[in-house]
């Protein structure tokens, strides 16, 4: 079971599901680029729930395990534990100082672009709607896909239109580089989880020119956490946590059960 909760903002709302027991301090979870909560929706079942913790933990996927790590850099000492679903916590910075800044002009272009046409959503079928997502996600299963679509997107005369901020789509995002992320990491002050999927976004053969990034990273994890940090490979995609929940709840049990703590998801 689980209940909505909505959070005021001067712009609108921020939308949100609770799960569990409300006694105890949370565990926030994050959903990644574009997506909604419904991406934990078959993770969190297989989650203890009788958990227990002193102090804040997060768990993101993707994108949402980037802005989990910032906050966890900005506000070390709130966090207790910190969950990485194919995320570094980090996102990769380009090593060119042009493409860097052709990047950022891009995104501003786009804003531009997007305020000034200020077009009416497109209404898809419910079958489109689907296939449009499934096409955009080829890590997501059509299982996984209607889940995350009963969130992301609302029923009007014409058909189903997708319930997101176009402004997203822009990934106007803060990027660093491997020596910044180390001096980032060693504020960290207590346990984090990695998972990664083996054909997910993360692996070598996915990342061919950022590979090397992402080993410096990962060894920079290695090295600046030492006992703090847990990496898990698994088999599966990018959305593993959805299209496959068991093969890492047990995973992130076991972490979140360790030393006797308790929070509620």
């Amino acid at each position: 079971m689980f209940s909505e909760l909505k959070f005021p903002v001067p712009w609108g709302h921020v939308a949100a599901k609770a799960w569990g027991h409300s006694e105890g301090h949370p565990v926030l979870c994050l959903h990644g680029w574009l997506d909604n909560a419904n991406t934990f929706d078959k993770l969190i079942p297989l989650l203890p729930r009788a958990l227990q913790w002193r102090r804040f933990t997060l768990m993101g996927h993707s994108m949402g395990g980037a802005v989990a790590g910032m906050f966890c850099f900005l506000y070390p000492e709130m966090v207790d534990k910190l969950i990485l679903l194919e995320s570094l916590g980090f996102l990769l910075a380009p090593e060119d100082i042009e493409a860097w800044l052709k990047s950022k002009r891009r995104v501003i272009d786009g804003l531009l672009s997007l305020e000034a046409k200020q077009q009416t959503p497109k209404a898809w079928s419910p079958k489109a709607a689907l296939q449009r997502l499934l096409e955009a996600n080829s890590h997501l299963t059509a299982e996984g896909g209607a889940i995350l679509l009963q969130r992301g997107a609302t029923e009007t005369p014409a058909g189903l239109v997708y319930n997101r901020d176009m402004r997203a789509r822009m990934q106007s995002r803060e990027f660093f580089t491997v020596e910044q992320c180390v001096k980032l990491l060693q504020k960290i002050q207590d346990r984090v989880l990695i998972i990664v999927s083996q054909d997910g976004l993360l692996v070598p053969h996915n990342l061919p020119s950022r590979n090397h990034f992402v080993k410096a990273l990962q060894e920079a994890f290695e090295s600046a956490l030492k006992e703090h940090i847990q990496l898990a490979e698994v088999p599966g995609s990018h959305f593993v946590h959805l299209n496959e929940p068991k093969v890492v709840s047990g995973i992130i049990s076991n972490f979140l059960t360790a030393q006797n703590t308790r929070a509620r998801l």
